[in-house]
């Protein structure tokens, strides 16, 4: 299960603070792009449907960040079951992700919220040690 990032949901919400559903679309976009051109990350996309990724990730951190979308995709821990994700290879991910959000001068509060609720789905991604 995903937690919001921030309890307010609707206009206070910092799905809405960032610019919505076009302003994650774009910092997806530039996240995926950081992802595959990391050495280390890019061999977990072989063979992935990229548009699906996209779609349900921009699914997940508009739910985290309070918007009125809901993430359909597949539980995170069985979607990372058997993928040897380590600890670093996760934090590497929210690097990225971090960067990502900076690049779109998402304000550092909100970034922290997403960080925090990112690192509370460690337990159910890293499997390998």
């Amino acid at each position: 299960m995903v937690e919001q990032a921030q309890g307010t949901s609707g206009d206070n919400s910092d799905y809405a603070a960032v610019g919505g559903g076009p302003a994650i679309a774009s910092v997806v976009d530039v996240f995926y792009q950081k992802v595959l051109g990391d050495p280390q990350l890019a061999g977990y996309f072989v063979d992935t449907d990229l548009a699906r990724l996209k779609r349900h990730q921009v699914q997940l951190v508009s739910q985290v960040m309070g918007g009125p979308v809901s993430y359909d995709g597949a539980d995170l821990a069985q979607a990372h079951q058997g993928r040897g994700i380590t600890g670093d290879d996760f934090g590497k991910v929210v690097v990225h992700l971090v960067d990502a959000l900076e690049a779109h001068e998402v304000p550092g509060d909100i970034v922290g919220r997403v960080v925090t609720a990112l690192g509370a789905t460690q337990g159910d991604i890293v499997t390998a040690h």
